[in-house]
């Protein structure tokens, strides 16, 4: 013990610095109370020597009253130090027979359950070997009583035993098919929506037309051979196809040339370069896709897309909307002629042999596509006038079409009630006319804009184009844009702000006044020619525009027209 607290109390430090262990004070606070004898320490000769000085006492005296202070503050902090070395040891020997104790507790449970373990396993292997005996002895008495039950029952427990036999044979060869019609509900599954990504937008018209390019060139080949782009292949084609259907081998031509196409696929797939078709076909360039694109370059590229995305989804919304108004009597006299021969085709059907029927239609089929096709394709008039299929394909309205036809005849309605009111007695005087029918929003026209009377709007122009006007001269945002209506009349090209009632927003120009008037382009990143129209005049440094017009081109042609219109008049009253 003395070896392991000499090893913990010196660690570290030098041993010449501090007390003996035998002369240090014991690990108990109560002996650390009592008187502590101190080492004395040794001088040298040589310390000797030094006090013995013949200075005289005074210094002798001083000498000894320093080493006196030395000796007490030494012996201060060596008492300091051995009082918490000892509570350093005591804390730790705490603390190991805590451990030991703890560990001591854990094992004796641990033995104790263990001892339990034993009694319970014993206990079982005991029963165990008791019920074994029981069992053993019950046999040994029933054996000869089974031997005369299995003698007497024998035919009833085949019999019994049959049935699972043959249940057990049916569910391993047709158990599976039956799971197979086991009614089980339907689970909604949520399609997760991808959003939007210029680079997939684009591969995504990519793969639609890589997908629809074997419909097309299918498509390019039937129009070939009805155009006799080849002569000797349609030649061939309408030979072999007339004998075919006459003598009833249309449908198995069909199923062998199928087979064809698809060994030949077999075969390119497999390597072999076969090619056939009447159209030579026109490799297209594929330009790789850029990874590092601008932002003027993928807007520029979502809107190739859009742009073909809209054409293509606009043809097919005119066949599909043609094929609906035609089954639904949107115009009886084409709905008409469909109806009377599907009624003849039926009695047909009714009376006449299959044989002839296909017979008489494949026949048709054939003439109609090698020889009638090809003389109206040339004869664009002959077309127009004998061409049934086509005419009623052409005169079939799409829901665009309908509905433009619906708002010219509600205009045709109003325009004719307006001659019957113009048509009726004069007690209607003329301010009540013109305020009646060639007014704003805000009052009369001409009160408007402080024209004459005879200044109406056009009847193109009669309810005005929505547009704003820029104002490139002003600084103001306010001044900068305004909204309005645009108005041409005969001698005045008039705008009407439609934020402020003061007509002082309001705009009139003349006609004779304009110097230049063209299409305009307010923003250069959007698609298309612009929805502007840019007039300039002597009065504005700066070009006056009417943006964010929808029927730009219609206003810019009447106001182009009327425009030349005026020129001409001034032109032909200068030279006279």
């Amino acid at each position: 013990m003395l070896k392991r607290l000499d090893k913990i109390r010196f660690r570290g430090h030098k041993r010449d610095d501090f007390l003996d262990l035998a002369e240090s004070p014991n690990a108990s606070d109560t002996e650390c109370g009592d008187e502590v004898p101190l080492k004395i320490p040794r001088t040298s000769t040589r310390d000797s020597e030094e006090l013995r000085d013949p200075a005289g006492p005074g210094t002798l005296i001083m000498a000894a009253g320093v080493q006196d202070f030395n000796r007490t503050e030494f012996d201060r902090l060596n008492e300091i130090k051995g009082h918490l070395e000892i509570a350093l040891l005591e804390k730790h020997f705490l603390q190991e027979e805590l451990r030991k104790l703890r560990e001591e507790t854990n094992s004796e449970m641990l033995r104790q359950e263990l001892d339990r373990e034993r009694q319970r396993r014993i206990e079982l292997e005991q029963k165990v070997q008791e019920v074994l005996k029981a069992r053993s002895e019950e046999q040994t008495a029933q054996q000869p009583l089974k031997g005369q039950a299995q003698a007497n029952n024998g035919a009833d427990r085949r019999s019994q035993g049959l049935c699972p036999r043959v249940q057990k044979w049916f569910y391993e060869k047709f158990g599976e098919y039956v799971e197979d019609f086991r009614f089980q509900p339907e689970e909604s599954t949520v399609e997760t929506e991808e959003p939007l990504s210029a680079r997939r937008l684009t591969e995504n018209m990519r793969r639609l037309k890589r997908g629809a390019k074997p419909v097309t060139s299918f498509v390019k080949n039937l129009s070939a051979l009805s155009d006799w782009y080849s002569v000797y292949t349609s030649a061939i084609a309408f030979t072999v196809y007339m004998n075919a259907v006459w003598h009833g081998w249309a449908i198995p031509m069909f199923l062998f040339l199928a087979i064809l196409r698809l060994s030949l696929n077999y075969l390119i797939a497999r390597g072999w370069r076969i090619q056939w078709s009447i159209v030579p076909e026109v490799s297209e360039p594929v330009e790789p896709p850029k990874e590092d694109l601008t932002v003027s370059e993928k807007f520029q590229l979502v809107l190739d897309v859009a742009q073909k995305a809209q054409n293509l989804f606009g043809k097919m919304a005119d066949i599909l909307e043609k094929i609906k108004n035609l089954f639904m009597w949107v115009q009886p006299e084409i709905t008409q002629k469909l109806y009377v021969a599907l009624w003849a085709a039926f009695l047909a059907s009714c009376f006449f042999p299959y044989r002839l029927v296909g017979l008489a239609v494949g026949l048709y089929a054939g003439i109609k596509f090698f020889l009638i096709d090809f003389i109206f394709k040339r004869c664009p008039r002959l077309r127009a006038k004998y061409d049934t299929p086509y005419i009623i394909w052409r005169s079939l309205p799409t829901d665009p079409q309908l509905k433009e036809r619906s708002s010219t005849a509600v205009s045709r309605r109003t325009a004719s009630s307006r001659s019957y009111v113009s048509s009726a007695p004069a007690s209607l005087n003329k301010d009540e006319d013109t305020g009646r029918f060639h007014g704003t929003k805000k009052g009369n026209f001409h009160e408007i804009f402080n024209l004459t009377e005879n200044e109406r709007p056009l009847p193109v122009c009669e309810n005005g184009w929505r547009c704003c006007l820029i104002n490139r001269d002003r600084k103001m945002p306010t001044d900068y844009i305004r909204n309005g209506v645009l108005y041409v009349t005969e001698n005045y090209l008039c705008f009407e702000s439609s934020k402020s009632g003061s007509s002082k927003r309001n705009k009139v120009i003349k006609l004779v006044d304009i110097t230049d008037i063209q299409k305009y382009k307010v923003l250069s990143v959007l698609p298309g020619s612009g929805m502007g129209i840019a007039v300039s005049t002597p009065s504005t440094q700066k070009p006056l525009v009417f943006g964010a017009m929808v029927h730009r081109d219609e206003a810019f042609e009447t106001i182009f027209s009327q425009y030349m219109k005026i020129t001409a008049a001034a032109a032909s009253g200068s030279d006279s």
